[in-house]
């Protein structure tokens, strides 16, 4: 195998949500002028690319995911002027930055919409699947979003339904149509020649539609994702993608791979195909959550066993071509530490460490959620009336109109909810965490009085000064970047083994995922000389196999 090095491949990928970073002008939302105060900060972490979250003009009915106009800023982030500040000061402090690409839909406010829906004859008519009334009612789709789980909309002006899998502000772009591919690929020239660094593309599988609608076949009830991705048409446009823009840079692009598995996975990434770089998948975020109902926790908790073969079957498929990533926390997901973890006084920063660790020593790019370098946890709310997120509060309400236990609803979102990962950056001790001088648009944390960035910065043993102190350390080991990856001790249910080996260079990996003591049984491998390299409690652990509740270690083999 010929190693093929990229930068970002060697990359640590740090996502910020700008709602919930900074805000500059106390209007309770962060903003662009926010994150340019933080520059500092952000590069202290030794991250090398931000990747923002929407910035693009939005009425914000899906935060930002709802784009207006995909050439200008959201209002309450800032101007244009602000972002190219942001992306000069990224840049002077050698951090690229990446945006995302929201291309499956766009917002109902978008112009080419509003020229879509006024007529049948309009030019922008086919930007949007529209279905005409006088054919009937289309074949049932189902919408992530919607209250009525529909996403078909009669709309009256033209008598007929247009289709949007998301929220029905949401609708589906036309990817048939070559006129809207080709607004789509001046739009991210348009980008690229400002400077940015790449594209993280939302929900990009979906594009693709067999517009004849026919009727969704039985098995695919309750797990539609997998018909809605990998359209007849997905590869052509991904390549058409790469040949018209993405090949003209030196970007990286990421697929958000909603419906992409294993055998399909290469479809995307092998380099020789010319489409994308790299994908994230779901796997691994979907356990340890019950078949067939929303969002639901398992009372047992997740598997470590599931959790071990999932992360070994992912890393084998690109054990030869292609590139992978590694995630435990985003935007769309609750807070790493409380999922993953255990966000109990006792561990919450012993569990986040080892979490982190996992992320670091994986072959894979890794993206690691901004807060979670502190270790914040799930805010928990009691009350609907605390969520802001359209997911939650939609399926509240279906939950509600199906007269389901609406107290389990909200005892699940405790764990689950998006929204627990968009609570406000906790930066001291002082009133809203220094986040805001006004009202913040979604609750913050009561924890920020000891989870925050000017406490964690003084304690040399902090949750944030382990994360500095492990990124600088993974940049400065080729084999935890390009080095092969063998799950080791594979039946414990409690330790999760590994060895990451490179030109040489060996690196044992042991993790202890549970609230116990626990020991690794490995066989066939001298330790004698190992030296531990890495380790998230204080004092050295008596024994090499022997791990502590929570503990993760790195040992260098000799």
């Amino acid at each position: 195998m010929t190693l093929d090095k990229k930068w970002w491949k060697e990359a640590v990928v740090y996502q910020i949500y700008p709602r919930s970073f900074k805000d500059s002008d106390a209007d309770g939302v962060g903003d662009l002028k926010g994150i340019i105060s933080k520059l500092d900060y952000i590069k202290s972490l030794g991250i090398d690319v931000v990747w923002l979250n929407p910035i693009f003009a939005s009425p914000n009915d899906d935060n930002g995911y709802d784009i207006s106009d995909y050439q200008d800023i959201m209002r309450e982030f800032g101007t244009m002027d602000d972002f190219d500040a942001l992306l000069k000061g990224m840049h002077e402090r050698g951090i690229k930055v990446v945006l995302d690409l929201v291309v499956n839909h766009s917002s109902d406010e978008h112009e080419w919409f509003k020229q879509s829906r006024s007529s049948r004859t309009n030019k922008y008519r086919d930007y949007y699947h529209w279905w005409p009334s006088e054919k009937g009612k289309p074949a049932k789709r189902y919408s992530f979003f919607d209250v009525n789980n529909d996403a078909w909309k009669y709309d009256s002006l033209t008598k007929s339904y247009y289709l949007h899998y998301f929220s029905v502000k949401q609708p589906d772009l036309n990817w048939e149509n070559k006129a809207l591919r080709e607004e789509i690929y001046k739009m991210m020239r348009y980008w690229f020649d400002k400077g940015i660094d790449g594209f993280r593309m939302d929900v990009i599988p979906f594009i693709s539609k067999d517009t004849t609608y026919p009727e969704l076949p039985a098995q695919y009830e309750g797990d539609f994702v997998a018909y809605y991705a990998n359209g007849p048409f997905l590869h052509e446009y991904l390549k058409e993608m790469n040949e018209q823009v993405l090949s003209k840079y030196d970007v990286m692009s990421v697929a958000e791979g909603a419906g992409v598995s294993t055998a399909s996975a290469m479809d995307f990434v092998d380099a020789d195909r010319k489409e994308l770089n790299m994908l994230y998948h779901f796997d691994g975020v979907s356990l340890g959550y019950l078949p067939g109902e929303f969002k639901t926790p398992d009372p047992n908790g997740y598997n470590l066993l599931a959790f071990k073969e999932i992360y070994s079957r992912w890393d084998s498929i690109f054990a030869e071509k292609g590139w992978g990533t590694i995630y435990l926390g985003n935007h769309d997901q609750p807070r790493m530490v409380t999922r993953w973890g255990n966000d109990s006084p006792d561990f919450r920063e012993l569990s986040s460490k080892m979490l982190t660790t996992f992320l670091m020593t994986m072959r894979a790019t890794p993206y690691y959620y901004f807060g979670d370098e502190l270790g914040m946890s799930n805010i928990k709310f009691d009350n609907i009336e605390d969520y802001r997120d359209i997911e939650s509060i939609n399926m509240y309400k279906q939950t509600q109109e199906k007269k389901g236990d609406l107290k389990k609803f909200i005892e699940n979102q405790k764990i689950s909810a998006r929204d627990n990962g968009r609570t406000p950056f906790q930066w001291d001790n002082s009133a809203n965490a220094g986040f805001t001088t006004g009202n913040p648009w979604l609750k913050i944390n009561p924890n920020y009085l000891n989870v925050n960035v000017a406490a964690e910065e003084k304690d040399p043993n902090s949750v944030l000064n382990y994360f500095k102190k492990i990124v600088k350390f993974r940049k400065n080991e080729p084999a935890l970047i390009y080095g092969k990856y063998t799950l080791l001790d594979k039946s414990n249910p409690d330790v999760y083994a590994y060895i990451r080996e490179f030109e040489g260079k060996k690196m044992l990996v042991l993790l202890n995922f549970k609230a116990k003591a626990a020991s690794a049984t490995i066989a066939d491998i001298d330790l004698s000389k190992a030296k531990l390299v890495m380790n998230n409690y204080i004092e050295e652990g008596k024994s090499l196999l022997d791990l502590r509740p929570y503990e993760a270690k790195i040992y260098e083999l000799k």
